[in-house]
C-alpha cells in the first residue's frame, strides 16, 4: 500500500512546475553520493564491565558473555529486540532482549569452560535450566548424560557431556543430537563417540540415499558404533592404501629372508 501511494504521489505536479516529482527525481538521481557500505547503527552504545558471574548488567536486566572475558569492560549495543556485545570489532555475545525488569538470561555455553573444571555445578546451574527452557538441551541430552553418570560416575559422567556441549560450537546442533541418540542406543558414552556419529549423521544427510531402506518396517534399527581407527582407515585416499600395501609387501618379503 504505502508503494502504491509512493507511486501515485510521483506523478503529482508541486503548484505549476512543469515537470511531475518522479521526472525531478530521475534529474537529481546522478548527483546524489552513494549509500555507505556499512549499515547505518540504529542502537544504542552501552560499555559496561563483566562481573565474576561472567554477567553485563544493560539497563535493569543482566546478560551473560563467555567467561574468559570477566573483568573487562565492552562495547554493547543495544536494539529493540536484541543486543550485542563486541570486543573492539569482535562480536563475542548475542541475546534477545529482556523486556521485564530485573530478569537475567543465561547462555550455557558461556560457562562450558568453567564448568569442566568444577562439574559438580553443571547439574544446578542457572543456565542449564534456561537452556532446557529454550530447547537447546534436550531430553536426548538428559539421557545421554544419566547413562554417562551411570557408567562413569557423577564427575567423570558430567564432564563427558560438557565435553560434547562444547562441540556444538563446530558442529550444528541437530548433528550433535543425532549423535546422541545413535551414541545412547549403542551404549558409546564418550565425547569422542558422539562427536564421530555427528559428523556421519552430517555426512549421511549430505550424501543421496537409496530410495529403500532395508531397515524393518517396525522397532528401533539397530545402532552401531564405528570406531575412529576404523573410520579413519574407510576414509583413505587411494594413493595412501597404495603405498600402504607396498610397504607391507616389503615388511613382509624381508622378514621372509630373515628366516
Amino acid at each position: 500500500m504505502v508503494e502504491q501511494w509512493d507511486q501515485h504521489d510521483g506523478r503529482r505536479r508541486i503548484g505549476s512546475r512543469p515537470r511531475t516529482i518522479d521526472e525531478y527525481f530521475e534529474v537529481e538521481r546522478p548527483l546524489l553520493m552513494p549509500l555507505p557500505e556499512e549499515p547505518f547503527e540504529t542502537g544504542r552504545v552501552f560499555t559496561p564491565r563483566v562481573d565474576r558471574y561472567s554477567q553485563i548488567a544493560v539497563r535493569t536486566n543482566r546478560y551473560s558473555v563467555p567467561v574468559r572475558l570477566i573483568g573487562k569492560r565492552f562495547r554493547v549495543m543495544l536494539h529493540a529486540s536484541h543486543l550485542v556485545v563486541y570486543d573492539k570489532n569482535v562480536e563475542v555475545a548475542r541475546h534477545e532482549r529482556l523486556i521485564a525488569k530485573g530478569s537475567c538470561r543465561l547462555e550455557l555455553d558461556h560457562y562450558l569452560e568453567a564448568l569442566i573444571r568444577k562439574p559438580g555445578a553443571f547439574p544446578g546451574a542457572t543456565a542449564l535450566e534456561q537452556a532446557r527452557s529454550a530447547g537447546k538441551f534436550t531430553p536426548v541430552h538428559d539421557a545421554w548424560w544419566a547413562a554417562a553418570v551411570k557408567a562413569h560416575g557423577d564427575t567423570e559422567g558430567t564432564r563427558a557431556l560438557i565435553e560434547v556441549l562444547l562441540m556444538a560450537r563446530h558442529i550444528p546442533h541437530e548433528y550433535l543430537v543425532a549423535g546422541l541418540a545413535t551414541a545412547l542406543r549403542a551404549g558409546a558414552l564418550t565425547a569422542d563417540a558422539v562427536a564421530l556419529e555427528a559428523r556421519k549423521a552430517a555426512q549421511t544427510e549430505d550424501e543421496p540415499g537409496p530410495a529403500t531402506s532395508s531397515a524393518p518396517a517396525t522397532g528401533q534399527p539397530p545402532a552401531t558404533v564405528t570406531f575412529l581407527h576404523e573410520w579413519k582407515l574407510n576414509h583413505l585416499p587411494p594413493e595412501l592404501w597404495t603405498s600402504a600395501r607396498t610397504m607391507c609387501s616389503k615388511t613382509v618379503r624381508s622378514a621372509t629372508r630373515r628366516r
